[in-house]
């Protein structure tokens, strides 16, 4: 069952908080004040937590055009041709924002690994499961949900890798 948030700011249920709590998953909403590309400085700063724990979500498609999500701690870029090495892939890029909305239909900056339109082959920075607990998207700008790292692992069938590159 999902714990309420203790502040008075309500947040409506998204594709991502029903699919957590259509799969049991405990998890904390943490909302906060959107700021169009503060990323997750922002979020984490809005929030008190450590940017290392906030993990963004990001859309990416190999050399044949397949969309993948990768997960990936705040404060690091991903290495695509690292990632590509580990996957078995040619190249794999960053998805135009509008395609990466298409594929998980979610906006670019409330993009959630949870409750996407399409399914797609999931990545995660193997150090992030090692974390006790992540802030991620909840599915909305503004909107993040604390829960543990395994979850990833275990729901979607995340993938580990290891491609991050410190900013």
């Amino acid at each position: 069952m999902a714990k309420k948030d203790s502040k008075t700011t309500h947040v409506s249920e998204t594709p991502a908080t029903q699919w957590l709590k259509a799969q049991g998953v405990e998890f904390i909403g943490l909302p906060y004040d959107y700021l169009e590309h503060g990323g997750t400085a922002h979020s984490a700063a809005s929030l008190g937590l450590d940017e290392h724990t906030v993990v963004k979500t990001l859309v990416m498609q190999d050399q044949d055009a397949k969309p993948l999500m990768v997960l990936m701690h705040g404060d690091c870029k991903v290495s695509t041709k690292t990632l590509a090495r580990q996957i078995g892939a040619k190249s794999v890029v960053p998805c135009a924002p509008e395609v990466a909305n298409r594929h998980s239909g979610y906006l670019v900056g409330g993009t959630s690994p949870f409750g996407t339109r399409k399914a797609m082959p999931v990545y995660i920075e193997s150090s992030i499961l090692e974390l006790p607990l992540i802030a991620i998207n909840g599915g909305r700008r503004g909107f993040l949900v604390q829960i543990k790292p395994q979850v990833c692992v275990h729901l979607l069938g995340a993938t580990p890798v290891q491609c991050a590159l410190v900013e």
